[in-house]
């Protein structure tokens, strides 16, 4: 199972979109700080939407679309943030 994923920071009013097979450890590590990411210092982090799917390449797919224009119009419309 793979999972897409959006993360929250109020700290900084930001999204991040991704996606992984594990989502409990993955949102514990962008919390962690341990991991140099974007999202490294900007916590904490929550979790606002996820998605499952059966193979990676589906969740990349619907990722990609997250991303696009379109799908940030969708996270603001839905997630008014």
């Amino acid at each position: 199972m793979f999972f897409i994923y959006i993360i929250f920071s109020a700290k900084v009013c930001r999204k991040y979109i991704g996606q992984t097979e594990d989502l409990a450890l993955r949102l514990e590590q962008h919390n962690s700080n341990f991991y140099k990411s974007y999202t490294n210092n900007k916590g904490p982090w929550v979790l606002i939407h996820f998605e499952c799917y059966e193979t990676r390449s589906e969740a990349l797919r619907r990722e990609k679309y997250l991303k696009s224009g379109a799908g940030r119009d969708w996270i603001k419309l839905t997630y008014s943030v």
